[in-house]
């Protein structure tokens, strides 16, 4: 099965977490057992392996390295950037003017002017296509952490050594401490104060506490779930271990995820948009270029002249510069992307992210601020008390064991340092350590009367167990030591202490309890756990990974852009609720992995706009989210950046990664922020709103002149005695207005245009060209009739003359349809092009009236025209603009949609 379809199909081969099969038992048994069995199932002992065994081992398994997809080489990206519907068209166009006007022309009548233009047109867009990509994935490429590339091993009959961490293999045991990434899937076998951050893989802001015991119903669990396992690319925040490699390379979580997005990326929405407008085109192109070569062959008799006006035709309806013009408004979007800190790294995702109309974002880091803060510190009725924040201060300043992240957070209120004089009156004289058993630490402290203090913080289960009495803060509510007094814990106390921890967990905070205990100064300092009872209960402390400030107001501004948000996350619902609310997510329905597991794709498909939260979800499972949501018609954007993310940053219309996400996010991702902030976000969605917007005017101007010109030339070619224009005057008038539109990218969007997203409908540009090409054809038919019968330009000996004048006609009458069609305003007076777009229309329109009078006219057999041209000239162009507005006023009313 290919990659592709892995991904379309995520469950092939693959557990609902993601893994390896195989992998998934290994571990489990791994868990499950005592250490002898560990080592006698890997085929291992506590000295490790030996070198020859590993050397075997590397052979069988592979280097510890992880497949993924590197940035294609420069050749194949030139290659890409020339594969595009419209530019095969201009070289056949190419290949075919090659064959007429070079090969079989008179000798001296070589005429090469099609192919350069044509070439020319092919070479820009496809370089400026290249060279936007190329910087891009460069500038990407730099942006890769440089991570530890070495592990400390244990091998037999060689000690302990650094090696470089692909030359692990499963069977070799490997030592962790605080900074250093876990090499490859382990089980531990000994720890101190492990504590292991898995925020990439899991989304669980919390660091998770590991230990080396057995557990016995691993076969119930996820391996994710298995506190005795670590896993590859995850980090130690504190502690020590010893562990055995279970998996290596792509048999690891990392790998397997890893391994589901290689190959192809699924078609976009700006892929599946721009294939069938482009198709629009060229199906309409196939049919009127016969059209026009029959009927001018049959009439005229010269089918060689009728081949050459058919081609000159064929250019002229091939929107060539559509390329261009699309390359150019991303490549000048993606500039400005990055002017805000936006790297793009595929040029398309620019529109998509224009059109996305949900975003799916992962919780930690993106609305929270990726970092723990005592948010609560409460007294046994519930009520804020600095009291016990003062208690817990003093235990985690004075413990001597690794400060976790927890203890951290209390120690950021530095002011009660001083306040407390915690060191002057408070002696530290001895410490029962934290354990796993336990979930509990204590500090037994002398005070400035000698007695000693025993401070202890742990789990809410652990600690209340341990309480016989509470102190009662009396009617102030708050605790004074010395004066309130202390009352039993009854069941009445009991219940209301895990009620109000139920409270807390429900507003998503890690609670912990902090009861201390008196002794008298004689107590010999061999303090142990059985002097950890008959405890007093002081209050509640409570933690948070809390909403970032900009958060609410950016998810706001998104909402205001037409943008739902949906929450996929890897953390618990209780948490990833308090945190939506928090940030403005109307929170709807919550869908759980395990509920989503049991859901078939139709039954997802029904809920799924009715749902803003995903939680504990696998990384598979984030792509089958994502992948549900583009089938029910979305244009999707997902924002992540761990190793969970990256399967559904692929299968997304836009991934959007930050520089500080793990290296394959940022490889699966199509935008790379360099700020982890909405708002930057909002910023992008603007630009490719406008830039999607300056895409669909030159689409729809085009289409719509082309077809009213294929009309005029049908009329023109039925009733006329020669050819309305030549070839060659019609490839100029092409390159003319070409060059006209180039300046389309640096033009506005009305505010209005913005404010929703905007996707391809090849039927609106359809229905766009055959009620407004039309218009200009009415007065194209004037300018035949004043050239044919007021100026008797009616005979072939005054073709030139009839011909000079419709080139004007023509035109200006398209360049001006390039203001009527910019905006659903009224042009120049409630709507202005930008100034590079008034300036190049403008000077287009000179160039053209000024042809007919330069040197240039004989070699384009054309001639001046008479001043008393130009008053009718004005006149047609005025009700053309005049009828435009009309219509557009009508269209807009009668379909609510013009651009």
């Amino acid at each position: 099965m290919s990659a592709k379809e892995k991904i379309k199909h995520p469950f092939y081969s693959l557990t609902n977490n993601g893994m390896n099969e195989g992998t998934t038992t290994k571990l489990r048994n791994a868990s499950r057992s005592d250490s002898n069995f560990v080592y006698a199932m890997l085929e291992s002992s506590e000295a490790g392996i030996s070198m020859p065994t590993s050397n075997e081992r590397m052979k069988k398994y592979g280097p510890n390295e992880v497949q993924h997809d590197k940035a294609p080489s420069w050749l194949k990206q030139l290659f890409k950037a020339f594969i595009n519907p419209f530019i095969f068209i201009l070289l056949v166009i190419a290949i075919i003017s090659f064959v007429v006007d070079v090969w079989l022309a008179a000798p001296g009548e070589a005429d090469y002017k099609t192919i350069i233009m044509v070439a020319v047109m092919v070479i820009f867009s496809a370089l400026l296509r290249f060279f936007q990509e190329f910087r891009s994935n460069q500038a990407a490429d730099k942006l890769k952490s440089m991570v530890k590339t070495t592990a400390t091993v244990l091998r037999k009959f060689m000690g302990k050594r650094e090696i470089a961490m692909t030359e692990l293999v499963p069977g070799d045991i490997v030592f962790l401490s605080a900074g250093d990434m876990v090499p490859a899937d382990c089980r531990i076998m000994q720890s101190k104060d492990l504590f292991i951050s898995e925020s990439m893989l899991t989304g669980e802001a919390l660091p998770v506490e590991k230990t080396f015991l057995p557990i016995r119903d691993a076969d119930t669990k996820q391996p994710v779930e298995l506190n005795n396992l670590c896993f590859m690319g995850t980090n130690v925040v504190s502690g020590t271990a010893m562990a055995i490699v279970v998996a290596t390379g792509n048999r690891t979580y990392f790998g397997s995820i890893s391994k589901t997005i290689l190959g192809n990326r699924p078609e976009t929405a700006f892929d599946i948009g721009i294939n069938k407008v482009s198709y629009l085109l060229i199906r309409f192109m196939l049919v009127m270029v016969p059209v026009i070569f029959l009927v001018n062959g049959f009439l005229k008799g010269d089918w060689m002249q009728a081949l050459l006006f058919a081609i000159a035709v064929a250019v002229g309806l091939t929107p060539e510069m559509l390329p261009m013009i699309v390359t150019a408004n991303l490549a000048k979007g993606a500039m400005n992307m990055s002017k805000h800190k936006v790297i793009v790294k595929r040029l398309n995702a620019i529109q998509n992210i224009g059109a996305m109309d949900i975003l799916c974002t992962d919780k930690t880091g993106t609305l929270t601020l990726d970092k723990i803060v005592l948010e609560k510190h409460l007294n046994v009725l519930g009520a804020e008390d600095d009291e016990v924040l003062k208690w817990a201060y003093l235990n985690s300043f004075h413990q001597t064991g690794l400060k976790n992240i927890l203890d951290k957070a209390v120690l950021e209120h530095v002011e009660l340092h001083d306040y407390l004089k915690v060191e002057e009156y408070f002696m530290k004289v001895d410490e029962i350590p934290f354990d796993f058993q336990r979930r509990r630490m204590s500090v037994i402290l002398k005070m400035r009367n000698g007695n000693h203090l025993l401070i202890c913080k742990g789990a809410v289960e652990e600690i209340l167990d341990l309480c016989s009495h509470s102190f009662d803060p009396g009617e102030d509510k708050e605790l004074h030591l010395e004066n309130d007094k202390v009352i039993p814990m009854d069941k009445k106390m009991h219940n209301t202490v895990l009620q109000t921890s139920k409270k807390m967990n429900e507003e998503g905070l890690r609670v912990l309890l902090v009861a201390i205990r008196e002794f008298d100064g004689k107590h010999p300092l061999t303090y142990s756990v059985q002097d950890e009872n008959n405890l007093t209960l002081t209050g509640f402390i409570g933690f948070l990974d809390p909403a970032k400030p900009s958060a609410k107001p950016s998810i706001a501004a998104l909402q205001g852009l037409g943008i739902g948000v949906k929450v996929l996350t890897g953390d618990n619902e209780i948490v990833t609720k308090k945190i939506c609310n928090d940030v403005g997510i109307p929170v709807k329905n919550i869908v759980l992995g395990t509920e989503l597991e049991t859901m078939t794709q139709q039954e997802l498909a029904d809920r799924i706009d009715d749902v803003s939260i995903f939680a504990k979800l696998s990384p598979l499972q984030k792509v089958r989210v994502v992948k549900a949501l583009r089938e029910k018609g979305h244009t999707v954007g997902f924002m992540g950046d761990g190793i969970n993310d990256a399967a559904a940053l692929k299968e997304a219309d836009v991934g959007i990664s930050v520089d500080t996400a793990v290296d394959i996010a940022k490889e699966s991702a199509d935008i790379i922020l360099l700020e982890k902030d909405l708002m930057v976000l909002r910023k992008g969605v603007i630009y490719g709103r406008r830039t999607f917007g300056n895409i669909i005017k030159y689409i729809k101007m085009t289409a719509s002149s082309n077809f009213g010109n294929m009309f005029s030339m049908l009329g023109a070619s039925a009733f006329l005695p020669f050819l309305p224009m030549l070839p060659v005057q019609l490839l100029t008038q092409n390159l003319l207005y070409d060059i006209s539109q180039t300046a389309i990218p640096w033009d506005r969007m009305d505010e209005d245009f913005l404010k929703k997203p905007k996707k391809w409908d090849a039927s609106s540009i359809q229905r766009f060209m055959f009620f407004i090409g039309p218009i200009s054809s009415i007065f194209d038919f004037a300018t035949f009739a004043l050239m044919f019968f007021y100026f008797k330009a009616n005979s072939p000996e005054l073709q030139s003359f009839f011909q000079s004048g419709w080139f004007i006609e023509g035109l200006l009458s398209q360049t001006l349809i390039i203001h009527m069609i910019r905006t659903k305003k009224i042009p120049f007076i409630q709507s202005w092009a930008a100034t590079p777009v008034v300036a190049l229309t403008t000077l287009i329109m000179l160039v053209g009236i000024a042809i007919p009078f330069s040197p240039l006219a004989p070699m384009l057999k054309m001639q001046p025209l008479p001043l008393s041209y130009f008053p009718f000239l004005f006149g047609i162009l005025t009700c053309y603009c005049l009828l435009t507005q009309f219509v557009k006023t009508w269209f807009i009313k009668k379909f609510n949609q013009w651009l």
